[in-house]
C-alpha cells in the first residue's frame, strides 16, 4: 500500500485534467472553472457545518465521561475531506462530498478500522508487554500485561 502512493501522486492529477478537459468541452471553460471554484466554495460552507457538528458531538460525550472516538475519527475523515474540496477537480470534490455525508462517513470509517491493526507496547519496571489487536477488540487473558503483583490490606501511617 505505501508503494502505491507516489503512484496515487501522478495518476490522481492525470484523472483530474482529464476530466476537466471533458468537462470543459461539453460546457465550454469558464463554465468549467466557474464549476470548479462553486464546488469548492460549497464543500468548505457544508464542511464548516460538519466539523462543529462533529465537535459538538465530542464535546458532549466528553461531558458525559465517554470517549469521543467515532468524533474524532470523523475529525480526519472531515479534514481530507477539506483538502479534497480545496484540491481543483471533479473526482476529489466528488470523494470529499462523499465524505461529508454522515452515513458513508461511518461507513467509511468502519471499513478502514475493521482493517487495521493496533499496535501496543508497554515497557515497565517489571518487564515488557507487546499486543497486536483490532480497534474495539477486547485483548485476551493472556494478552494482558502483568505488572507485578497486588497485594491487597489496609494502609495506616503511624509517627
Amino acid at each position: 500500500m505505501i508503494r502505491s502512493w507516489p503512484l496515487l501522486f501522478i495518476i490522481i492529477p492525470l484523472v483530474e485534467l482529464y476530466l476537466i478537459i471533458v468537462v470543459g468541452e461539453q460546457i465550454g471553460a469558464l463554465w468549467t472553472v466557474l464549476l470548479v471554484i462553486m464546488t469548492a466554495v460549497i464543500g468548505v460552507n457544508l464542511l464548516r457545518f460538519q466539523g462543529m457538528s462533529t465537535l459538538a458531538r465530542a464535546q458532549r460525550n466528553i461531558a458525559q465521561g465517554q470517549i469521543p472516538a467515532m468524533e474524532m475519527m470523523e475529525g480526519v475523515a472531515l479534514a481530507v475531506a477539506g483538502v479534497l474540496l480545496i484540491t481543483p477537480g471533479f473526482l476529489t470534490d466528488s470523494i470529499g462530498f462523499l465524505l461529508l455525508i454522515p452515513a458513508s462517513r461511518h461507513a467509511i470509517i468502519r471499513y478502514m478500522m475493521a482493517r487495521t491493526t493496533v499496535q501496543t507496547h508497554y515497557t515497565g519496571v517489571h518487564g515488557s508487554y507487546q499486543q497486536h489487536r483490532r480497534p474495539g477488540e477486547e485483548p485476551q487473558d493472556d494478552e494482558k500485561p502483568r505488572v507485578g503483583r497486588t497485594i491487597e490490606g489496609e494502609y495506616r501511617r503511624e509517627e
